[in-house]
């Protein structure tokens, strides 16, 4: 029985191009939809079905996959009669001892049919990751197509549901790993390239951690991952911190963990947080390895510094006035010591400004504009130090002038960051930066 279905539904769901997609060809996969949503044919016969519509989605090109979605999100929805009738008979039950069935069978109505079909993909085999990278696609095509929005928000609270902190496990990755492991890390590390082997090998010695979180429905595809280095100080140059020809240092002397990279891989678990929890449970397992340690910070960059800079040409020209962006973003001032003194002293106040003050247009205006900053203030952490020069590579110059940053994690000092910023959007910096920040006086 179950392969005379699979033969069927590989004759019905077999176009792989946009140019076979013909109305009978949609006509069947609502079909199968619908029999998907519906379970009919019992368990088994579901499974096979959304198998086989799982694998006809990742043989079809980008147009074919944008049709298949939109077929989900416009048909698939809640029926409104339904739900018009479930209502009333709430509304009409309230306060009566029927009010609580009347409330189940509401929910029950709102359930739309999408839901039931991406729990179905849930199940198959390799389903989770399959849904993770099918959301990837929905939000390249939600761009410009607004009526895939109820299909991202229903998949986006599934995924957010599926991929809670309590079921994720988290891991350090060595050396020893499995070379298809260590292959990943190269590929998904979005921070600061890693180069080589030699490269990778260097981030992962004696004096580095390096810490992922993974589901265990996909045990090889680490979430997010985090890069640590154990050293005595408070790192000011992600240069110098990945130099693989350093002498390897002794970490039972370290007191500081340094946080220099943190990247999230699946780009289909966009608005699905769990970065703050990884910190928080890597800082832990840190302390239980190496109880000197009492300092945990970040060498971070700002990824929108250079953007702010170029929108907002006033503030280049009160600290720089004779800077041109172009020219800063090249490096070349950095040759000369006393160009370099100057340039540096002068990107060190436009930073703490920009860190203190520009504020993203989205929301309630509170929030930092610089994502970075956001992410690591809302955590609790306080903005300690600005790092100019911090990171002299191509990319460093490009996005942040070279200026990377400190963020303190002061263990006694969380809780009380995290409530003042979620409250007030208040930003927990050291009195150097506040310094920094500072309007030149006028003389």
């Amino acid at each position: 029985m179950v392969e005379r279905l699979v033969d069927r539904l590989r004759s019905i769901v077999g176009a792989r191009h946009t140019a076979d997609l013909r109305p009978r060809q949609l006509d069947d996969w609502r079909r199968l939809l619908a029999e998907c949503a519906e379970a009919k044919g019992g368990e088994v016969s579901t499974r096979t079905r959304a198998a086989a519509l799982a694998q006809t989605y990742l043989g079809l090109d980008d147009e074919g996959r944008h049709a298949f979605l939109r077929l989900i999100s416009l048909e698939f929805g809640p029926e409104p009669a339904r739900v018009a009738e479930a209502h009333a008979a709430y509304q009409a039950a309230v306060g009566m001892a029927a009010q609580w069935d009347a409330e189940a069978d509401l929910r029950a109505a709102l359930r739309s049919a999408r839901i039931r079909i991406l729990t179905q993909f849930n199940a198959i085999p390799q389903g989770v990751k399959f849904l993770v990278d099918l959301r990837a696609d929905l939000l390249r095509y939600l761009e410009d197509d607004a009526e895939l929005a109820p299909l991202d928000r229903e998949l986006e609270s599934r995924l957010a549901a599926w991929f809670d902190v309590g079921f994720l496990e988290l891991q350090r990755i060595t050396w020893n790993a499995p070379a298809a492991l260590l292959e990943k890390l190269i590929e998904y590390e979005a921070v600061h390239e890693i180069r080589s082997w030699a490269d990778l090998k260097n981030r992962l010695d004696s004096d580095r951690r390096l810490y992922a979180f993974f589901h265990p429905r996909m045990p090889m595809e680490p979430l997010i991952f985090v890069e640590v280095a154990l050293t005595d100080r408070l790192a000011d140059n992600v240069q110098a911190l990945l130099d693989e020809h350093a002498p390897v240092f002794d970490a039972r002397r370290a007191d500081t963990a340094i946080f220099y990279s943190i990247s999230n891989t699946q780009a289909g678990l966009r608005g699905v947080s769990f970065g703050n929890f990884l910190l928080k449970r890597v800082i832990d397992d840190l302390q239980r390895d190496f109880p000197k340690l009492r300092q945990f910070a970040t060498l971070s960059p700002l990824p929108g510094f250079a953007s702010w800079l170029r929108k907002n040409p006033q503030e280049l020209a009160a600290d720089l006035p004779d800077a041109e962006l172009g020219a800063l973003a090249s490096g070349e001032w950095a040759r000369d010591l006393a160009t370099a003194r100057r340039i540096n002293e002068g990107l060190a106040q436009l930073a703490a400004r920009y860190l203190t003050l520009a504020k993203a247009s989205r929301g309630d205006g509170r929030l930092p504009l610089d994502p970075v900053a956001r992410f690591h203030l809302g955590n609790g952490a306080r903005i300690e130090r600005i790092n100019p020069l911090g990171d002299a590579s191509a990319k460093g110059l490009k996005q942040s002038i070279g200026v990377m940053v400190n963020y303190l994690y002061d263990l006694d000092e969380l809780e009380h960051n995290v409530e003042n910023f979620a409250r007030e959007g208040a930003i927990a910096n050291s009195a150097a930066v506040r310094r920094l920040a500072r309007p030149k006086q006028v003389q």
